[in-house]
């Protein structure tokens, strides 16, 4: 088995910026839910998104609420 590096810049001192946090919140979220795929798989799921504006809205706002718990947790 070949393991992948992880080659993302990361900023100066080692730490993640909350924007890298909110996205990598958001990445395990679309892909363990599967928002995002435009066929219905078994398993949990919501409403099936139809097009692929609005498959690209409910990630922005996925992206959003992340953002905003990551936010949050550092008030």
């Amino acid at each position: 088995m070949t393991e992948e590096k992880d080659t993302t810049p990361r900023p100066p001192g080692g730490g993640s910026s909350k924007e890298e946090v909110a996205l990598e919140l958001m990445r395990f979220i679309a892909s363990t839910t599967g928002l995002g795929k435009s066929s219905s798989t078994a398993g949990f799921g919501g409403k099936a998104l139809k097009t692929a504006d609005e498959q690209v809205d409910a990630l922005i706002s996925l992206y959003e609420r992340c953002r905003s718990v990551v936010s949050k947790k550092d008030e």
